[in-house]
């Protein structure tokens, strides 16, 4: 799995998110994460990583390497999965506009709960937001049909994490939380 460094982050926001993401699966699962990896969009180690992880709490911008980097990385059968931090709107509003940049005529869409990602491990019909009358809807980015990337705007990574406590009651519930991480961690790894 790796994490990824982008723009002026070095891939520490919430530092063990990702150690949790790895543990979560491996419990969870047969499936077993060997090892988190820091890489850079444009590091050559990017393209013997099947399944990368970025979450922030600020606006960020990718450079040109980067996107080309990451086209590649993606229209190759890499997969993406992104959280905004702290239910932080900076993060999510910057990955949808980035993200939007990869492919030509691909804008980030939100993904609708009959999509396989919903059932990959967990049948998801639902999930509730913490503090709003609204369900969580995760988005995403798809090439030649097949879904890509993903992220969840409403800090996930805080709820399978860090048990939702520096959320304070927003966002996604932790039991809700890890449930979806963990059909998004399913469905990059089987599809």
């Amino acid at each position: 799995m790796g994490r990824v460094k982008y723009s002026s982050s070095d891939g520490n926001d919430c530092s063990g998110v990702g150690q949790e993401l790895m543990q979560l699966v491996s419990r969870a699962s047969t499936i077993k994460i060997q090892e988190e990896r820091k890489v850079r969009l444009t590091d050559p180690d990017l393209f013997e990583t099947p399944f990368l992880f970025m979450n922030g709490h600020n606006d960020f911008v990718l450079t040109e390497p980067e996107l080309a980097s990451l086209r590649k990385y993606l229209s190759h059968g890499g997969f993406f999965f992104a959280s905004g931090c702290c239910t932080s709107p900076g993060f999510p509003k910057a990955w949808r506009r980035e993200f939007s940049r990869i492919f030509p005529g691909e804008q980030v869409k939100p993904i609708p709960y009959d999509h396989l990602i919903y059932r990959s491990f967990y049948k998801i019909d639902r999930i509730r937001c913490l503090h709003e009358q609204r369900n969580i809807q995760l988005e995403g980015i798809f090439y030649e049909g097949n879904l890509v990337a993903v992220m969840c705007e409403d800090g996930l990574c805080c709820a399978f994490s860090a048990n939702n406590t520096c959320n304070v009651g927003k966002g996604v519930s932790p039991e809700d939380g890890q449930k979806l991480t963990l059909n998004i961690a399913v469905y990059a790894l089987t599809h």
